[in-house]
């Protein structure tokens, strides 16, 4: 079962992925993602990131399940922090364990894809001169990303 954490807190990318390499004692492979808060060239001091808790939370581990019905994983983990994310900073986390290679690398850029254009979060840049910026949109770019995990019709 996916383990999906939403926190205002950072994380320990290693601890993390240590977690995940003990899921059982047939993984081989895991494939981890960390992303981080870009500064924009330095026209960046941060993002803020809202969420709905309790739907973030159960959104994550429903697409997570999805993963885990698709490929054989040993272990999925994701990890998606909220608050003011200063430049540099780690905003996300996501994990999957296997056996093989394959299905850890493809169950982890599913899940980043729809983390990234679809997942119930809202961020919002915070200008170097601390001015707040709009919301921001997924890009066409993301929902396409998203879109070849979708099942054919």
């Amino acid at each position: 079962m996916a383990r999906v954490s939403v926190q205002a807190e950072d994380f320990d990318v290693g601890a993390e992925a240590a977690d995940l390499a003990k899921a059982d004692k047939n993984v081989g492979a895991v494939v981890t993602f960390i992303g981080y808060c870009r500064d924009e060239d330095g026209q960046l001091s941060g993002l803020e990131i809202e969420h709905y808790p309790g739907m973030a939370e159960e959104e994550i581990a429903r697409v997570a399940a999805e993963a885990e019905a698709r490929w054989p994983l040993s272990a999925v983990k994701v990890i998606h922090r909220f608050g003011m994310i200063a430049a540099g900073e780690q905003i996300v986390f996501v994990g999957a364990a296997s056996r093989h290679r394959h299905a850890a690398f493809a169950a982890a850029e599913m899940l980043m894809d729809y983390l990234k254009s679809k997942a119930p979060f809202w961020k919002r840049p915070v200008l170097a001169d601390g001015v707040k910026a709009e919301w921001v949109q997924a890009s066409v770019s993301d929902d396409a990303a998203l879109r070849r995990w979708e099942a054919p019709r």
